[in-house]
């Protein structure tokens, strides 16, 4: 095993590569959130009345947290999932980190896992203040509700309250000159998102190489899970190594609970939140080349190590790996979204 503390093994051609593939990455993925998430904003604040009706990229309302992607399931059935994906997710955190100590959390899955449960444990807290507006809007909703249902000619909306969050808000006028306003999320709803996004998009990249460095939300979940099924264990492990229920666990049960908290929610998916996932993975890879520059000790995944000749095409591939785990999630997202238009047609018609 090469020293990771001397200087020679920093200072040639393929470190410096491989941190030019890195910072390239790390800029486009700061120019992207600089114009859809500063800029873009700034300007939807500044519309004219009659652009009104033209949401901005990456808009996020405060009841899409909440709320089920069907409008007649109630959002209690969301806070109920939930819940049990957080508590079970938590405990197989907790046990892994009994029985692996420190040393698991220099895996890209660890910290997979760990964002997951976050995911989770936040969109329980959520889901419990949505229910609690949910409650209010029922019991008041001919009082403190605007709008119209044009498929069903029944009075809903959602409840307006006063926030700290931003109060941009959907003004769009219906066909019966009725407005329908809706406030948009906060820091913390906007945050749950880009958690969200960011882990599912790793989820897929795990689904189609099985573990090259990583859910980005996603995002996260899905590289993880791909490089260490596909590429990892099959390749990369020694054939004395066995499968333990627990690492079963770890590299499957965070995908299946993002799949279905997918098929539950209501939150949408811009695509240049692609950046954040990017950021994620950039942050482990400094995270590692921190400490092995500080301390000599092994990679926890072999196409880290910068002393191979192929380290620069290990991680331009797994930078591009990125693109189509999270342009695979945007399309099952769509997907989900075209079955709903369909299906409220079907029940309007």
């Amino acid at each position: 095993m090469a020293d990771t503390t001397d200087l020679s093994y920093w200072l040639n051609w393929r470190f410096f590569l491989c941190a030019l593939w890195v910072l390239i990455i790390m800029i486009a993925a700061g120019l992207l959130i600089v114009k859809y998430e500063v800029v873009n904003k700034k300007r939807s604040r500044q519309r004219d009345d009659d652009e009104a009706d033209v949401e901005p990229i990456g808009i996020l309302y405060e009841d899409e947290t909440w709320r089920t992607s069907l409008r007649a399931m109630h959002p209690g059935w969301l806070l109920a999932y939930r819940l049990i994906a957080f508590s079970v997710l938590l405990a197989l955190l907790v046990t892994n980190l009994a029985f692996s100590g420190t040393r698991g959390l220099l895996f890209y899955t660890q910290w997979t896992f760990a964002l997951v449960t976050f995911y989770f444990g936040l969109a329980s807290s959520l889901s419990i203040y949505g229910c609690c507006q949910y409650s209010n809007e029922v019991g008041d909703a001919n009082i403190n509700h605007v709008g119209l249902d044009t498929e069903q000619g029944t009075v809903t909306a959602p409840l307006i309250e006063h926030s700290l969050a931003p109060q941009h808000v959907s003004t769009k006028p219906s066909n019966h000159g009725e407005i329908n306003v809706r406030k948009t999320a906060g820091m913390w709803g906007y945050f749950f998102q880009i958690v969200f996004q960011a882990l599912f998009d790793k989820f897929l990249l795990t689904i189609s190489i099985s573990f090259a460095v990583k859910q980005i939300c996603a995002g996260s979940v899905g590289l993880t899970d791909t490089v260490f099924w596909l590429i990892i264990y099959p390749f990369l492990t020694p054939s004395t190594y066995k499968l333990t229920f627990l690492r079963v666990c770890l590299h499957s049960v965070n995908a299946v609970f993002l799949l279905i908290e997918v098929i539950l929610n209501r939150l949408r998916f811009p695509f240049f939140r692609l950046a954040y996932f990017a950021l994620w993975t950039c942050t482990f890879v400094i995270f590692h080349w921190i400490l092995h520059a500080c301390v000599s000790m092994w990679w926890p995944y072999p196409f880290l190590d910068l002393s191979s000749p192929y380290a620069p095409i290990w991680y331009f591939g797994v930078g591009l790996i990125h693109l189509p785990a999270f342009g695979i999630f945007a399309l099952i997202v769509k997907w989900k979204q075209l079955l709903l238009s369909r299906f409220s047609e079907n029940i309007g018609s």
